[in-house]
């Protein structure tokens, strides 16, 4: 099986010192592997170039500053934001969602206001808007989704009111892979004055992301999944919203002047990087962006696609199959197997030496739409081919024999 003639196919394996010869690694939405280039980035900091940032007046830390500081500068470009203040580095996309919420809506929510979220979100965009919705007297509305897994921003457009004050999106569900119009989904939002938040864990990997284009207010974004270190991810936000925001965390670094009197912030970034930062996190991130754009954001999602279609169209010949999700998802496909459940299909498929994600991959609302406790979800990446979606319908067919 080869990929479809239009499209050129990407063999970027070999980057990849964690992926063996034979293994189908199938499970990157949940954290993608590692290149050599990104490990290599790591190792040099800890290795030959580790100090402290913004504090030490030694040249080794002035010069981890400075390469701390292009890592932020690096992030900038790659997301389109207006200058690298805007970027503030944090420990994933769950962090920065829940610095938004207790930094900004527990300031400017009161009750009586409204959050709007839709069915398809991670638990990591619904959770922090209960705990603030609770904590300021706020309600959670909820948009549809479209018969093929879309959020339906028809609906949104419909049932959104001035109340509303804040409305947080995954632009790439992590489960089905249906892909957000965030520019629509700003201008509904803004239509009534609402700031929108967007996740962009799964975006940032397969498709180019300019916030300005966007309009949206908020953004975040975790380096795990777009081929960087774990612990570390980016929050953007609109300089004047960063400055309307309190700090949810105190210590070094953070501060303009402290006295047991009284305390002053320093302005963001900082006022939201309390503590010494994850600063070999943040050179990997900066080789795991240099990687992917010198692959092209444009290529990697022409090539997922492709690999998608090709395993939609190769587990649609299987009658036990059931997929999930828009025909274009986004590097995700999600399926059911009639009478097995996700867990023992991923079972097999691990003697198989194929990897995927069976779960209810923090999505349980979501669940609850489509009727099922759990799926069984394949995710693509750089280093993925058609041998790996041949090794995929072979394990598939395994577990229908199995299981009659």
């Amino acid at each position: 099986m080869t990929l479809l003639a239009d499209t050129r196919p990407l063999d970027y394996v070999a980057d990849f010192p964690a992926i063996p010869s034979g293994w189908a690694y199938l499970d990157t939405a949940a954290t993608a592997q590692k290149p050599q280039v990104v490990i290599d980035a790591i190792t040099r900091g800890y290795d030959t170039s580790y100090a402290t940032v913004h504090r030490g007046v030694y040249q080794r830390s002035a010069d981890m500053t400075l390469a701390y500081e292009a890592a932020r500068r690096r992030v900038a470009g790659f997301i389109g934001a207006a200058a690298p203040e805007e970027c503030v580095f944090v420990r994933g996309a769950t962090e920065g969602i829940n610095l938004v919420a207790q930094g900004w809506a527990a300031r400017h929510l009161k009750a009586g206001d409204r959050i709007l979220l839709s069915m398809l979100e991670h638990h990591s965009n619904i959770v922090p808007w209960q705990l603030v919705a609770e904590r300021v007297g706020a309600a959670i509305d909820v948009v549809p989704l479209t018969a093929d897994g879309r959020i339906d921003l028809d609906a949104m457009a419909a049932m959104i009111r001035p109340e509303h004050r804040l409305v947080a999106l995954a632009q790439v569900s992590n489960v089905l892979g249906s892909v957000l119009d965030g520019r629509r989904a700003a201008d509904i939002a803004h239509s009534v004055g609402a700031k929108l938040l967007l996740d962009g864990c799964q975006a940032v990997p397969r498709i180019a992301v300019d916030v300005a284009a966007l309009d949206c207010d908020f953004y975040v974004f975790s380096a795990h999944k777009l081929y960087g270190p774990t612990g570390i991810g980016v929050l953007w936000g609109r300089a004047e919203l960063l400055d309307a925001m309190d700090p949810v965390q105190g210590g070094g670094a953070m501060i303009d002047r402290v006295t047991f009197a009284r305390t002053t912030y320093a302005p963001p970034p900082a006022r939201f990087e309390a503590g010494t930062p994850h600063i070999v996190g943040a050179l990997g991130l900066h080789a795991a962006i240099d990687y992917v754009e010198t692959i092209g954001l444009g290529a990697i999602h022409a090539h997922e696609t492709a690999l998608v279609r090709m395993t939609r169209e190769a587990l649609g010949r299987i009658n036990s199959v059931r997929l999930l999700g828009p025909d274009d998802s986004a590097g995700i496909v999600s399926f059911e197997v009639e009478g097995v459940h996700p867990h023992d299909v991923g079972t097999i498929l691990d003697e198989e030496r194929v990897a995927i994600r069976a779960g209810h991959h923090c999505a349980q609302p979501l669940m609850d739409v489509l009727g099922v406790p759990a799926t069984a979800r394949a995710s693509f990446g750089v280093y993925n081919g058609a041998g790996d979606v041949d090794a995929l319908v072979r394990g598939l067919e395994r577990v229908s024999r199995i299981f009659g």
